[in-house]
């Protein structure tokens, strides 16, 4: 792929948020996720373990051509984000559950029943943490994707 990699996106990583919220435990917790999905444009997916919450919702600064209307101020977060972790190159979500609506998540209580744990208070309340999935916190400039193919080294969105 010739030239930037951002010259052929569409900005995937501008349309959504996603927070890592606590891993469910009790049926209460479950339920709490239920009320998330019946939600429009809400979902919640499984990586590496870790259950997050994730909205569909365009940043208002993303421009028609797909590129950043606050580039030279723009958040930290967006400043961390890199093509290392891009949603566009890497094709590949690494989701090990993605639920997207209330049927999805039931049919996963089917075979994942929710056994009660012993000593533990129940009703605890599914808390969304502060941060965001994806690698934000990731500073380092990439020089490769997860499958090793070699990243353009120019600067995104200049311009």
């Amino acid at each position: 792929m010739p030239g930037v990699l951002c010259e052929h996106c569409t900005a995937v990583c501008c349309r959504y948020i996603a927070l890592p919220i606590d891993t469910p435990e009790t049926q209460a917790d479950f339920d709490d996720l239920r009320w998330f999905l019946i939600h429009e444009h809400v979902s919640v997916f499984v990586e590496d373990d870790a259950w997050y919450i994730s909205f569909q919702t365009n940043c208002r600064h993303l421009q028609a051509d797909h590129r950043c209307g606050i580039y030279a101020t723009r958040p930290n977060i967006c400043r961390q984000y890199d093509t290392d972790n891009c949603d566009y190159h890497s094709g590949d979500y690494g989701w090990q559950r993605h639920f997207t609506d209330p049927q999805h998540l039931d049919a996963y209580l089917r075979n994942h029943p929710v056994r009660p744990r012993r000593g533990k208070r129940a009703g605890r309340r599914v808390r969304l943490r502060a941060g965001r999935g994806h690698g934000a916190a990731q500073a380092a400039v990439a020089t490769h994707d997860r499958r090793g193919i070699p990243l353009p080294m120019m600067p995104c969105g200049e311009g």
